[in-house]
């Protein structure tokens, strides 16, 4: 059975939009274009927990302003002898919660200058480059952590901390992931 161009656009169009997490464009008019913002369209920040400004090329950067929840980075560590399961996540604004198991939730604030070291660690050119998935051999009983920014997640093991990881780990609440069952 043959598709039509129509039918290859619409598949493409809702790849893309399952990809981008929406479904606009396939029920609609071939002719009109979605409305701005609308998954599909290229305005706007690209980055959800980004809230971003056109620069003088045209492209989007974050702000310098934290806006209240925005997600800076996420940690889930998982493994160890105990066989832990914790998750860190640290917003802009430096507000951070540590889960671990069954306890209650911890939660605390960086300093402006922490918050500012880890964002720095995060947006280093050498962070971009560290492998998404470990290079090494795994350590038996050793942690894996799964680090997630701007919809990046690099999984990394016990043996596997280039130095530019070792910097963000350095820079995150209470002295790095949490490991603690």
């Amino acid at each position: 059975m043959r598709r039509g161009v129509w039918g290859r656009r619409c598949g493409t169009v809702l790849l893309a939009a399952v990809l981008t997490g929406g479904a606009a464009g396939c029920g609609s008019d071939p002719g009109t274009s979605p409305a701005p913002g609308s998954p599909g369209t290229t305005a706007g920040p690209s980055t959800p927990g980004t809230a971003g400004t056109p620069d003088a090329s045209g492209s989007t950067a974050p702000t310098s302003t934290p806006q209240p929840g925005e997600v800076l980075v996420q940690v889930v560590v998982t493994g160890g002898f105990a066989g832990v399961r914790n998750q860190l996540v640290v917003h802009r604004d430096g507000e951070w919660t540590i889960r671990s198991g069954d306890k209650p939730p911890r939660t605390g604030r960086q300093t402006p200058a922490e918050a500012a070291e880890l964002r720095a660690a995060l947006e280093d050119p050498a962070f971009a480059l560290v492998p998404a998935r470990p290079t090494g051999r795994p350590i038996a009983d050793g942690f894996q952590y799964a680090v997630t920014y701007r919809h990046r997640v690099i999984i990394a093991g016990d043996g596997d901390r280039p130095p530019a990881l070792r910097r963000v780990f350095d820079a995150l609440p209470e002295g790095g992931p949490p490991t603690s069952p």
